[in-house]
């Protein structure tokens, strides 16, 4: 795999950082997300949410992040951006795998515990950005209540008994 790195300089004084292309892409998306998302009605109220959430089998700690928390009229959304150059080979909601959907779902239980919002409404969105290289204009589209807690239970699996 390749990775084009670009180097942003802030001031004279200033070390160089040398970011990767698609860290770029990722921020231009959800620059683009928000706007979109205002433009909507939304009201943004968390950009970058993380937090740690556990520890995987290796006993490293798991963070989770929430890319955008927003208020849709009075229902609080958990939204995942994806953004993408192309969506040829498969639609850039097809990346919030099930295992991206339990850390924020993990993650938005930590934020709402924090702030009391237990029983307040929510749901989770993911919010698509494709921005073709060429400079055409981006093709953002919104996907409201795209999952919910109760998809991501687990399966208790019961043992058969034969007589």
């Amino acid at each position: 795999m390749r990775f084009a790195f670009r180097k942003s300089r802030h001031s004279d004084n200033e070390l160089v950082i040398a970011t990767a292309a698609h860290f770029d892409l990722g921020r231009r998306g959800e620059a683009l997300a928000v706007e979109h998302l205002e433009q909507n009605g939304y009201r943004i109220v968390a950009g970058n949410f993380s937090l740690p959430i556990g520890r995987n089998l290796r006993d490293v700690i798991v963070k989770a992040e929430i890319d955008v928390v927003a208020y849709d009229g009075s229902t609080l959304c958990f939204i995942e951006v994806k953004t993408r150059t192309s969506d040829d080979f498969a639609p850039p909601q097809a990346n919030v795998d099930l295992r991206k959907r339990r850390q924020i779902a993990r993650a938005a239980l930590a934020y709402r515990r924090m702030l009391g919002l237990v029983d307040a409404s929510y749901r989770y969105d993911v919010v698509t950005v494709v921005a073709k290289p060429d400079g055409s204009a981006p093709r953002i589209q919104l996907l409201k209540a795209f999952w919910s807690d109760s998809q991501l239970k687990k399966r208790v699996r019961h043992e058969s008994y034969w007589d």
